[in-house]
């Protein structure tokens, strides 16, 4: 058979606006990383995941769920969304799940913008934002971090436009690790305009620890406020893709119209199930988390004084132009952090053992 299409001109099948779009980039497999330097194993601390495994009866609960794999899921995510309710103290009406608050994110731009409608966001913030704002033909507004590497809402709210439909809000900010306090948050929602949709994005929430960083599910008397949460990351369901948003009750029902269906499948909405039923053990969890930032922070500013106090799970080198040099220096250690080329360094809070390992890796690099 003749292949006729061999030497025609290539068509082009996709947009050419993504063809300048960044790819998400995922952590660097320690497998591959240990393999390549002849270790037993490398350490991982790229993508904030808590080191600790399932929590209790995690596991058990996802084992039994897929008995029933041949079958959908609840649809509805009835049961998950009543635990988070009373968990929370909110109405099961003003809740919609998805695979991700990444994933919610994206059908919050889907379902406020058309093309040419702007989406407001801080910069460097969430990697996903550039991404979710063009797939959805949105128009992105950055703007820049403030000098201690966080959200200026001051010059926020002065970016805002009659097409501004959309401001992502990211707190504890990533890859920064900084969070907005309270009475900066309240005069910003003060300046926006009520008909303009203010995400709060809280997938960090339970590592807060500073009294004046607010919860964003104390603004949700505000008719265009919405909040993302995940339990991918202090919940210990990464691998799951389980997050969860409050909003007005018609800003939820828009977005579990548009959500894809059947997306928070069997098994993720049982080990949900059972990891709600463990928190204090999160909180635990939590707590060795917390503990092992400070330390990590305060060694780190030995060499870089001016590392941002985070309030996640990881911690900011703000090391511009040697991040990529730095990012290397740690893997040729069996390390593997999340340079941004550019800016910074990720570094996520490990294990004390890990965390050893990643000192010991940045003092050989920056010392």
């Amino acid at each position: 058979m003749t292949d006729t299409g061999r030497h025609q001109p290539a068509l082009r099948l996709t947009r050419a606006d993504l063809d300048a779009l960044p790819s998400y980039v995922p952590g660097r497999s320690p497998a591959d990383l240990a393999r390549e330097l002849g270790l037993p194993e490398a350490i991982k601390l790229a993508s904030n995941e808590v080191p600790y495994g399932p929590l209790p009866g995690v596991v058990e609960a996802i084992t039994e769920a897929v008995s029933g794999a041949h079958r959908y899921p609840d649809m509805g995510v009835v049961a998950l969304r009543e635990a988070l309710a009373e968990r929370y103290g909110v109405d099961a009406d003003r809740i919609a799940t998805g695979c991700g608050s990444v994933a919610l994110a994206d059908h919050l731009a889907r379902a406020t913008c058309l093309p040419g409608d702007e989406l407001l966001y801080s910069w460097r913030s969430f990697e996903a934002y550039p991404i979710i704002a063009a797939t959805n033909g949105a128009t992105s507004v950055r703007v820049p971090n403030d000098a201690g590497h966080g959200h200026n809402l001051t010059a926020m709210a002065a970016a805002v436009t009659d097409r501004t439909r959309m401001i992502f809000v990211c707190s504890p900010n990533n890859p920064t690790g900084t969070a907005v306090r309270r009475a900066e948050l309240d005069r910003f929602l003060d300046a926006v305009p009520d008909d303009v949709l203010v995400v709060v994005d809280e997938a960090y929430r339970e590592f807060v620890t500073d009294p004046d960083v607010p919860d964003g599910l104390s603004y949700l008397d505000r008719p265009n406020v919405a909040v993302l949460r995940t339990l991918s990351k202090a919940w210990g369901l990464a691998g799951l893709r389980v997050g969860w948003l409050v909003a007005q009750p018609v800003v939820a029902a828009a977005i579990r119209k548009v959500v894809t269906p059947f997306s928070t499948s069997t098994a993720a909405q049982a080990g949900a199930l059972a990891a709600l039923a463990q928190a204090e053990e999160m909180e635990r969890r939590c707590a060795l988390v917390v503990g092992e930032r400070e330390r990590v922070t305060e060694a780190v500013r030995k060499f870089l004084p001016d590392v941002p106090t985070s309030q996640a799970n990881f911690v900011w080198l703000p090391l511009g132009e040697r991040a990529v040099t730095f990012g290397r220096s740690c893997e040729a250690r069996g390390v593997i952090v999340r340079p941004f080329p550019g800016d910074g360094v990720r570094v996520t809070i490990g294990t004390p053992t890990e965390n050893d390992a990643f000192l010991a890796a940045a003092e050989a690099a920056l010392a």
